[in-house]
C-alpha cells in the first residue's frame, strides 16, 4: 500500500509514456534524491540495471546525464559514485536557490490562478499528512511536486529546467533533516505563507516568503 501511495504523488509517475532513456533517468534520479543510493556509495552498472529493470544503454545514458547534474561522479578506473554531501556544497546550493526560487515565485505571483492555489493547498495538506505518518519518501515526493508546480505556474521553461536540477540536489540534503518533526511543521507553515503571498499577488511578499523558506532549510541543515 505504501508503494502505491508513493507512486500516486510522484511527479514522474507518467514516465511509462516516455522513452526508455528518460524512464531510466527519472527512476535513477528518484533513487538518488530519496537516498536509496547513499552519498559516497560506489554503484555497479549491472546492479543499477537490475534495480531499474532497464538495459545497459538507457542506464549508461542516465549515468552521464546525472553526472552532468552533479548527482553522480564518474571516477576513472573505479566506476560510478553517488556524489557525496558536503556543507560547502550545500551553502553554494543555497546561494543559487535564493536567486532562482525568488525569481520563480515573483513570476508565479503574476500568473497564479485559483485552480493553481487549490492544488498547492492540496499538496501542502498531503505533505502534512505524510509528515504525521513519518513517511519520508512520500514527504519528499510531495515537496518536489509542490516546488515543481511553482515552477510550472511561473511559466518560464528555462527557469523550470534550472530549478529541476537545483531541487534534485537540494532534496538529498533535505532528506538528512526530515527526522526533525519541528522542521517539518516549519516547512508546512512556510509553504502556506508562499501560497498566501501568491494569492495576494504581491511579488515582494512572495519573494520574501521564498527566502524565508530557504533560510529555514539552511538552519535545519546546519543544526542536523
Amino acid at each position: 500500500m505504501r508503494e502505491s501511495m508513493t507512486e500516486n504523488v510522484n511527479p514522474d509517475s507518467s514516465a511509462k509514456n516516455l522513452s526508455l532513456n528518460e524512464q531510466a533517468y527519472l527512476a535513477f534520479r528518484h533513487r538518488l534524491i530519496t537516498l536509496r543510493y547513499k552519498p559516497g556509495e560506489y554503484l555497479n552498472t549491472a546492479q543499477v540495471m537490475n534495480d531499474l529493470e532497464m538495459g545497459r544503454t538507457p542506464v549508461n545514458q542516465a549515468i552521464h546525464r546525472l553526472a552532468t547534474e552533479g548527482l553522480l561522479q564518474i571516477i576513472p578506473r573505479k566506476g560510478v559514485m553517488v556524489a557525496p554531501l558536503s556543507i560547502d556544497d550545500a551553502l553554494e546550493l543555497i546561494e543559487v536557490r535564493l536567486v532562482n526560487e525568488t525569481l520563480c515565485v515573483e513570476l508565479a505571483s503574476q500568473k497564479v490562478s485559483e485552480p493553481h492555489l487549490h492544488q498547492l493547498r492540496k499538496l501542502n495538506q498531503q505533505i502534512a499528512r505524510a509528515s504525521e505518518a513519518r513517511s519520508r519518501e512520500e514527504m519528499m515526493l510531495l515537496d518536489r511536486a509542490f516546488h515543481q508546480m511553482l515552477a510550472d505556474i511561473a511559466g518560464n521553461r528555462r527557469l523550470s529546467d534550472i530549478l529541476s536540477v537545483i531541487h534534485a540536489q537540494a532534496q538529498r540534503f533535505w532528506a538528512t533533516t526530515l527526522s526533525d518533526a519541528d522542521h517539518m511543521h516549519e516547512v508546512i507553515a512556510e509553504h502556506n505563507e508562499i501560497i498566501a503571498a501568491l494569492e495576494s499577488g504581491d511579488s515582494r511578499r512572495a519573494a520574501d516568503a521564498a527566502r524565508a523558506h530557504i533560510y529555514s532549510f539552511k538552519r535545519a541543515l546546519l543544526s542536523a
